[in-house]
C-alpha cells in the first residue's frame, strides 16, 4: 500500500476519558450530573457537534442552547491537557514500521482538526502524518467519503488503506471505494460481524500482517 489512512478517536488513540471530563466540567457548569465513561463512549463517533447534541437530548436540554454549549466543550476540551488520552499498545511500532517503508500516512477524523492536532502534537504522533483532515476542515465530515478521498489525494484508490474502529469509518470506506480494515477494540456500537469491513484484527502487533494480507491480494 502506498497511503494509509486512520482514523483517530478510538482508533490510534484511546481518547473517551478526557472527552468524558470535558463533557462533564460543561455539565458541571450546567448544574447537571456527570455522565459515566461508557455512556460518553456511545455517543462518540460523528464528531464533537453531534456528541453535544447527544448529550443534550440525554438530559432534554433546549436545541437553542446548541452553539453555547457546543463551543464550551470545543473551549474546555481545547484547554485541557490530554492527560487521560493514551495511545493504544503497538501503534507508535507500527507508525515507525510504516515510515521506514516509507508508506504515506494521513489522519482523517470527524474530531475538530484544532483538537485533534493538540492530542496528535501532545502524543508526540504528529510528526508521522503527511496530511490530517479534521471533522470541520471541509463542510462535509464522515460517513460523507469527501474527507477520505481530500485525506488520499492523489493516491490511486486500490493503493489505499483506510483503518477505523466504526460504523462510520466503515461505511466512509464503502462509500469512497476504498479497502477497510477495522480495528475491533475501539468505540464500536455494533457486533463486528455487523459492520462491513475487508480485514479486522484486535491488537496493533497484527496490524502489519493484516497490511500484507491485504497488499498480497
Amino acid at each position: 500500500m502506498q497511503t494509509v489512512i486512520f482514523d483517530l478517536d478510538g482508533t490510534l488513540v484511546d481518547s473517551a476519558p478526557d472527552i468524558r471530563a470535558s463533557v462533564n466540567k460543561m455539565l458541571a457548569e450546567e448544574g447537571l450530573p456527570e455522565l459515566d465513561l461508557p455512556t460518553v463512549i456511545s455517543f462518540i463517533g460523528n464528531g464533537l457537534p453531534v456528541l453535544v447534541q447527544r448529550v443534550m437530548a440525554h438530559f432534554q436540554i433546549a436545541e437553542t442552547e446548541f452553539p453555547r454549549l457546543s463551543a464550551r466543550v470545543l473551549e474546555i476540551y481545547n484547554a485541557s491537557t490530554s492527560a487521560q488520552t493514551v495511545t493504544y499498545e503497538g501503534v507508535r511500532e507500527v507508525l515507525d514500521a510504516l515510515r521506514a517503508k516509507s508508506v504515506r500516512l494521513g489522519v482523517c477524523t470527524n474530531k475538530p482538526k484544532e483538537p485533534a492536532m493538540h492530542v496528535l502534537e501532545e502524543l508526540d504522533l504528529s510528526k508521522y502524518f503527511d496530511v490530517v483532515v479534521g471533522g470541520d476542515t471541509f463542510e462535509k465530515r464522515k460517513p460523507d467519503p469527501l474527507p477520505l478521498l481530500e485525506t488520499i489525494g492523489e493516491t490511486p484508490i486500490q493503493d489505499v488503506l483506510y483503518v477505523g474502529d466504526s460504523e462510520v469509518d466503515a461505511e466512509t470506506a464503502q462509500r469512497a471505494g476504498v479497502t477497510f480494515a477495522l480495528f475491533t477494540e475501539g468505540y464500536r456500537k455494533s457486533p463486528v460481524d455487523d459492520i462491513p469491513h475487508d480485514r479486522r484484527f484486535s491488537s496493533w502487533d497484527a496490524f502489519l500482517a493484516v497490511l500484507e494480507e491485504v497488499q498480497s491480494v
